[in-house]
């Protein structure tokens, strides 16, 4: 028989009892309350026996009972016991965690949903400073107060990490990188990148060390080689074309050279201080000229002009950005192809376009063609005098002004390439001045 049933049996084998005693005294009714009242007072006193049990000594076994009660406190007591496993395994699982957070090298710091500091390893005590003991629930841009990292913190982008020195030891170098998980909460791990920051540092000093040193030898050589280039009338037809070869090759190893020194100046030196509104329509106009040149008659090259507003940067690293995308279409496209230079209105700001119809690269490349040296092509790419580093250019060029390169190319479609800028980097047209009337005279000043 089910709980329920049996105790409306119950129920009313007290009601009957009771009815029938006081119907014997000529009282029935008083006799029926007397039986629903021993009911009542019976399920008082279970239910104080329940509220004793689980204020006061919940671990316990339940109290004994029967019937539907005695189902009532077993179903609770594994309810209780099913929790206290749930909750054992939670803090064992969140000890190992915690314990191999500790365990880590890097930096964990657990943020709330507001920013504040919630937990974080002995790394970040070491690494950052923080100290449990005055810096729990407060604030982390409060904690780390350099301007980059605020901005990093509220931009809400954390794609890319930011490298920074330590709030507490300017000799260390850390990595920053922000989760989001949760609700809304976040997690910020930093790790110790001093020493390939370090190794950064030699790397782009030794490369414009030999780089700028190069520069001499190479003048010597490509002076002498001009001199004797006049004088090679009468000389034997293998000599002349020894010559031409060494000026081939000193030409390109100037040209290596020069891009060598501009890529370490893009990495080194900050820059923004000859940013100034470019008139685009100008500049594209002359690198379209430059590239015909290289060209010699080869490619069809055309300059679209769709967007009015100036971009804000500088001339001499815009040009080399566009020249370099625009000679490496020149290069790479066959004989009879297009190539297109436009500037023109994107939903993020503007965006300057190289386009070509030429024979496309394959996916595969696409995420290393900003890699120094990288080729596709290398025996081809060597036959056409370029470098290797035009892109790589393009990318530290791009990062300077606040900007992202995007490549769309696949096999017998051309490529397109992409620099987005952002709407911060855009300046109104320059005003046009009326022209005076035919005829007229300035005034004399």
């Amino acid at each position: 028989m089910r709980p329920w049933s049996r105790e409306l049996w119950r129920l009313g084998l007290l009601a009957g009892i009771g009815a029938l005693a006081g119907w014997t005294f000529s009282a029935p009714g008083l006799g029926l309350a007397a039986g629903l009242a021993l009911c009542l007072l019976h399920h008082l006193r279970q239910l104080h026996a329940l509220r004793t049990w689980l204020t006061h000594n919940p671990h316990a076994d339940p109290p004994a009972a029967s019937g539907l009660w005695g189902e009532l406190f077993d179903r609770l007591y594994r309810y209780q016991k099913g929790q206290r496993l749930t909750q054992s395994r939670l803090r064992s699982t969140l000890k190992r965690i915690q314990e191999s957070s500790e365990a880590m090298h890097d930096s964990v710091v657990m943020l709330d949903r507001h920013g504040d500091l919630e937990w974080w390893n002995s790394a970040a005590t070491r690494m950052l400073g923080l100290e449990a003991a005055h810096d729990r629930g407060q604030h982390v841009t409060n904690l780390i107060r350099d301007p980059r990292f605020v901005d990093y913190f509220h931009a809400r982008d954390y794609r890319e990490p930011l490298t920074l020195p330590s709030p507490i030891d300017e000799r260390l170098i850390l990595q920053f990188q922000i989760t989001l998980y949760g609700d809304d909460e976040r997690l910020l791990m930093a790790r110790d990148i001093t020493r390939l920051h370090r190794l950064e540092e030699m790397r782009r000093d030794f490369v414009a060390n030999v780089s700028h040193e190069l520069r001499t030898p190479l003048t010597v050589l490509t002076g002498y080689l001009e001199t004797y280039h006049d004088l090679v009338e009468g000389l034997p037809p293998r000599l002349v074309r020894g010559l031409s070869r060494m000026q081939e090759q000193t030409t390109r190893m100037q040209n290596l050279v020069n891009d060598l020194l501009l890529l370490s100046r893009l990495e080194i030196d900050q820059g923004g201080d000859d940013h100034a509104p470019l008139a685009m329509d100008t500049l594209l106009e002359s690198v379209r000229r430059d590239a015909e040149a290289l060209s010699a008659g080869r490619q069809r090259i055309t300059v679209e002009v769709e967007e009015t507003r100036r971009l804000i940067g500088s001339e001499q690293e815009i040009r080399s950005s566009i020249s370099n995308l625009a000679f490496n279409a020149v290069r790479y496209t066959p004989e009879g192809c297009r190539v297109t230079l436009r500037w023109r209105p994107h939903p993020q700001g503007a965006c300057l376009e190289v386009e070509d119809d030429g024979d496309g690269i394959d996916p595969v490349h696409l995420p290393r063609l900003t890699e120094r040296f990288y080729r596709v092509d290398k025996g081809r790419s060597a036959a056409s005098g370029g470098t290797g580093l035009g892109l790589a250019i393009v990318k530290h060029v791009l990062l300077r002004h606040d900007a992202r390169l995007e490549i769309d190319s696949r096999p017998g479609h051309g490529a397109l390439f992409r620099c987005v800028y952002p709407a911060a980097r855009l300046a109104a047209p320059a005003a046009v001045a009326p022209a005076s009337p035919r005829g007229s005279l300035d005034p004399a000043p």
